[in-house]
């Protein structure tokens, strides 16, 4: 199938690098509404951990005592189209994107712009605060907008490098060198397994706890289940639809067994407890942090990009 794809792939990406050398040549510039604009993304489709490191460098950031504003895309949601400031908050994943209600709950300080329209996106952060670091959850190939930093996550040896629809790249791999940071690299992206906790305390769960069921919505779910392995867990029963999904089917929890722990996602659960049965099953919950190494040279890497004026 993917030799049979091969030719079209090659029409993706000859089309994309027309696409980009159209700002390449200037005969369209990027625009610049606010700086200073940091992006993390990656050239695959599919989950690659773009939001565990936007929230380590949104952390970062605040540490040097910034005002950050974060920019998500709100995915499979209403505040997809356009831009526009997301309320404060708990968000629903069906009104603003499971990633940008997930990065709130993990943050419940964190001011956050919703829409695919990034140089909106900016605009609005420009006008509304000013002083702020703009950081991208995803966006690299959003090339009507300037960034003034971007770190790409991309493996050093991938399985499948063709693009679309022949292989995972959204544009050439070869354009890894647009980005100023490329991750796995000089620098190593640090990731700790978190939990299970159980959903609603966020207590750990007792370590004799041995049979799970597993219900996720992600893009890699195989990752999901080897921590798990690791940790000692048995899979009794497994659950994976697409990423995004919205979990929100009548029949979804039909085959979970009420006696088994369920566990789930960060991302999952910020859909899955808006739903009116889910009281009756016992829901835990784990999600990956993730860090840059060598810290103090990616923080200087940090400080310089935030000291450049416009």
């Amino acid at each position: 199938m993917r030799r049979l794809l091969t030719p079209a792939s090659w029409l993706y990406a000859a089309g994309w690098q027309a696409y980009l050398g159209l700002y390449r040549t200037g005969v369209r510039r990027s625009k610049e509404p606010h700086h200073p604009v940091l992006c993390i993304g990656n050239l695959t489709v599919g989950g690659s951990g773009k939001s565990p490191l936007t929230l380590h460098v949104y952390d970062l950031m605040r540490s040097m005592g910034r005002e950050v504003v974060v920019s998500g895309s709100g995915y499979g949601s209403p505040a997809a189209q356009g831009a526009q400031m997301a309320p404060n908050g708990p968000l629903k994943a069906s009104e603003w994107g499971d990633e940008a209600a997930m990065l709130r709950w993990f943050r419940p300080e964190m001011r956050l712009v919703i829409g695919r329209n990034r140089v909106l996106a900016a605009d609005l952060v420009h006008r509304e605060f000013p002083d702020s670091v703009l950081l991208l959850d995803d966006g690299f190939q959003h090339l009507p907008l300037k960034k003034h930093l971007s770190i790409l996550i991309d493996e050093p040896t991938p399985p499948n490098s063709h693009c679309l629809p022949a292989g995972p790249y959204r544009e050439p791999r070869g354009n890894r060198r647009r980005a100023d940071l490329v991750l796995p690299s000089e620098f190593q992206i640090v990731w700790e397994f978190m939990g299970p906790f159980e959903a609603v305390t966020l207590e750990p769960v007792p370590k004799e706890a041995a049979a799970i069921q597993l219900l996720t919505a992600i893009a890699r779910p195989e990752r999901f289940v080897e921590s798990l392995n690791a940790l000692g867990f048995e899979v009794a029963q497994k659950s994976f639809l697409p990423d995004h999904d919205p979990l929100d089917a009548g029949n979804l929890l039909e085959s979970v067994d009420p006696n088994v722990p369920l566990v789930v996602t960060a991302k999952d659960w910020i859909k899955l407890k808006d739903r009116a049965d889910i009281g009756s099953f016992r829901i835990w919950v784990a999600w990956n942090e993730a860090s840059i190494q060598p810290a103090h040279e990616f923080d200087q890497i940090l400080h310089a990009a935030l000291a450049k004026t416009p």
